[in-house]
């Protein structure tokens, strides 16, 4: 990378130059998906140095915040995944990027939106005026307890149909006076701010300056490099919200090779050349270095959606494509499924020959991760690859 004079200011000129490959190898080492993974930190470090991990009630080889995990530690137990998220006050779940588990110590940045939800609550959903007190005063005397504890989740409509004690405690949860302390059969637990998050950090004492700032450098180390677009996406900023603090936040202006947008940078992340061992594994759709597209189709030059909301017979990929990453690079998604303790592979997308052996891998891997001892390809999208792959299973 090349160093030309630095500027000031947030539209100063770029400090550093890079490559697209040097960008490629930043962003996959600030995710940690390149170089040894820390295991001493367990999965509680990998949310530390992600800074949120997405959830979703999708579930085909595991949850998407266990499959997270798994991509950068490898074989880490289910439970302890688990146990690393609701066991303590190591994390809580709020809305950032999207309903995500954040590091407890975030709690005090976040405050900038729990004063927005309060002004306009994210959902307009009708609330009786007693609603939002009882669950306070339930939770108070009972907590921690599911909606379904607190007086039923739904009014027995369509989904969204929810009952006034969903309504209130959702509500509760965004303002800050209600915190989600485990998920139990995928049912929030709730229970109040005051018991589950430590007195040092359960305030709302910073501004949103403050909060701001700290967001959007914390979203520059969890990516490395990015745009504007991927800085704010990050933690679902504006991009007016980003202009007003990215000169004060500590990361830098680069320029990167084909990139036709102005980027920002981790000065950390430049201060070396990222080199390590680069992790072969199977992607949540989900996971923080590929839920942007449009930034995964510049870095990678890989088109990826999910499609699991898609109409079936529209869908290219698959209900729950899982894109493979090997040696940096995206070589390809498979569409998995288990049929008892077979994984089996309903659909296989590969970019080249040089994609079978980690694909084979990867699937193997993550077999036996999940309690599977036997893999079985039902379609590969280059049948000439099909016998291969088979082979290379195993």
């Amino acid at each position: 990378m090349t160093n030309p004079a630095p500027g000031s200011g947030a539209d100063r000129k770029p400090e550093y130059a890079l490559s697209a490959d040097e960008a490629r190898r930043i962003a996959l080492r600030a995710q940690g998906l390149l170089g040894a993974p820390d295991r001493r930190g367990g999965v509680r470090g990998v949310l530390r140095h992600l800074g949120a991990v997405q959830l979703d009630t999708i579930s085909v080889l595991a949850r998407s915040h266990e499959l997270i995990p798994y991509a950068r530690l490898g074989a880490v137990g289910r439970p302890a995944v688990e146990s690393a998220y609701w066991t303590g006050t190591g994390a809580f779940e709020y809305w950032s990027h999207a309903a995500c588990v954040l590091p407890i110590e975030e709690w005090p940045h976040f405050a900038f939106r729990r004063r927005a939800y309060r002004t306009r609550p994210h959902w307009n959903h009708e609330l009786p005026d007693e609603a939002y007190g009882t669950v306070i005063q339930r939770l108070r005397a009972d907590g921690p307890l599911t909606a379904t504890e607190l007086g039923g989740a739904k009014n027995g409509g369509p989904w969204w149909d929810w009952s006034a004690a969903k309504v209130a405690v959702e509500r509760a949860l965004m303002f800050g006076e209600v915190v989600c302390v485990e998920r139990r059969g995928w049912k929030r637990v709730y229970d109040l701010a005051e018991r589950a998050v430590p007195d040092a950090l359960l305030h709302d004492d910073l501004d949103d300056t403050e909060c701001l700032r700290r967001l959007v450098r914390l979203a520059g180390q969890s990516l490395g490099v990015g745009t504007r677009a991927d800085i704010a996406d990050y933690h679902r900023l504006k991009g007016e919200q980003v202009d007003a603090v990215i000169a004060d936040s500590g990361l830098v202006p680069v320029e990167v090779a084909g990139w036709d947008k102005a980027a920002w940078a981790d000065p950390e992340a430049l201060a070396t050349t990222p080199r390590g061992r680069h992790r072969t594994t199977l992607l949540s759709p989900f996971d923080s270095l590929i839920w942007d597209r449009a930034r995964t189709e510049r870095i990678f030059g890989f088109t990826h959606r999910l499609e699991a909301y898609v109409p079936k017979p529209q869908r290219i990929h698959g209900y729950f494509a899982m894109p493979l990453l090997s040696g940096g690079r995206l070589l390809g998604r498979v569409d998995p499924a288990r049929e008892g303790r077979t994984l089996v592979a309903r659909q296989v997308s590969l970019e080249s020959a040089k994609a079978v052996a980690p694909m084979a891998e990867a699937l193997r891997e993550a077999a036996g991760w999940v309690g599977c001892d036997a893999v079985r390809i039902e379609r590969v999208d280059r049948p000439e690859l099909a016998a291969p792959l088979a082979a290379a299973v195993g």
